[in-house]
């Protein structure tokens, strides 16, 4: 990336005259960025809070003296927190809207992200839903209208007449309403028994085998196995409605996941951008963190389980918090 190399390359440049100064018997400089100190508080958006817990870490390993206070709690809470005053910066895994930018809200996109549909393990046509994934129209009736009732009906079995059970998030959130856009519609649409949370959602499914519901990668997926959160399957969206779940369209790995999205074999919406907001443009300790969030803290998305923006998207990011 240009604007890393430039970076590097007067990091390099500054290391080297300082050395040179000390070798002199002269004082050797210190990077303006070493006097960072001070508190950030940021909430909002479970999808985005394992990243940025990874994020707030590695900054502070490079600046001691500053602490963080991040908690999860919802795009809604993050949108509502950071317009209020309430913190310095939002997580909003979702668009912003025009009415949220009217009132103040700068948002700086920072890494991508996308919703699965989960169900439990122990789900009686679950082998049907591997195989064949669930067509957009599908999830519409299971979803939106309340046509499709049964698991056999979703996939083509008849005998089978145990009921759907669906489930949703209670609180306003990135998630839901992401979801929601896909099928059309918006969150307060969406059928289902309401939970709170990303957490509370996948629980309720994996305890109920006749559950279907929908997470975040990184609440879907289980970090250090990289397979799906014990006691839940993801299912495949049949993208091109053939009929059948084609290779590119199985989800049974993280990795899988993450690969399905970066190239586009995963339709968007459910697949998105996550965003930081803040009141207005950031300034002080909460821009110099989002710009190393641009630039140094890329280098560990892949690791966290999420999907890099790409090179022109992170240099109109940047372009917006300088």
């Amino acid at each position: 990336m240009k604007i890393r190399t430039q970076l590097y390359t007067i990091l390099t440049t500054l290391t080297v005259l300082s050395a040179l100064l000390a070798a002199c018997g002269g004082p050797a400089s210190t990077p303006a960025s070493s006097d960072l100190q001070g508190n950030l508080t940021i909430s909002g958006a479970w999808a985005l809070y394992p990243m940025m817990t990874r994020w707030a870490e590695e900054f502070q390993k490079l600046h001691p003296d500053v602490t963080f206070d991040v908690s999860a709690g919802g795009a809604g809470k993050g949108m509502a927190d950071a317009l209020g005053g309430a913190v310095d910066i939002g997580m909003v895994s979702r668009e912003i809207t025009p009415e949220e930018e009217a009132k103040g809200a700068y948002w700086v996109p920072v890494t991508k992200d996308a919703v699965f549909v989960t169900v439990s393990n122990q789900n009686p046509v679950l082998q049907d839903l591997l195989k064949l994934g669930v067509k957009h129209d599908d999830f519409v009736k299971i979803y939106i209208t309340g046509e499709i009732t049964t698991w056999g009906e979703l996939v083509g079995r008849p005998e089978i007449t145990d009921a759907i059970h669906v489930y949703t998030r209670s609180d306003a959130a990135g998630a839901p309403e992401t979801w929601a856009k896909y099928l059309g519609k918006k969150q307060e649409d969406l059928l289902g028994v309401a939970v709170f949370g990303d957490p509370g959602l996948l629980d309720a499914v994996i305890k109920d085998p006749l559950g279907i519901g929908f997470n975040n990668l990184n609440y879907a997926f289980d970090m250090a196995s990289g397979k799906p959160v014990a006691g839940a399957a993801v299912v495949p969206i049949d993208y091109n409605e053939n009929g059948i779940a084609d290779p590119n369209e199985q989800l049974e790995t993280k990795d899988a996941a993450v690969q399905a999205v970066a190239t586009d074999n995963y339709p968007s919406p459910p697949a998105r951008v996550e965003n930081l907001v803040t009141n207005g443009k950031p300034t002080g300790l909460a821009q110099a963190f989002i710009e190393w969030i641009l630039v140094d803290g890329q280098q560990f998305v892949g690791e966290a389980g999420y999907v890099h923006l790409t090179e022109e998207q992170i240099n109109e990011s940047l372009q917006k918090v300088r």
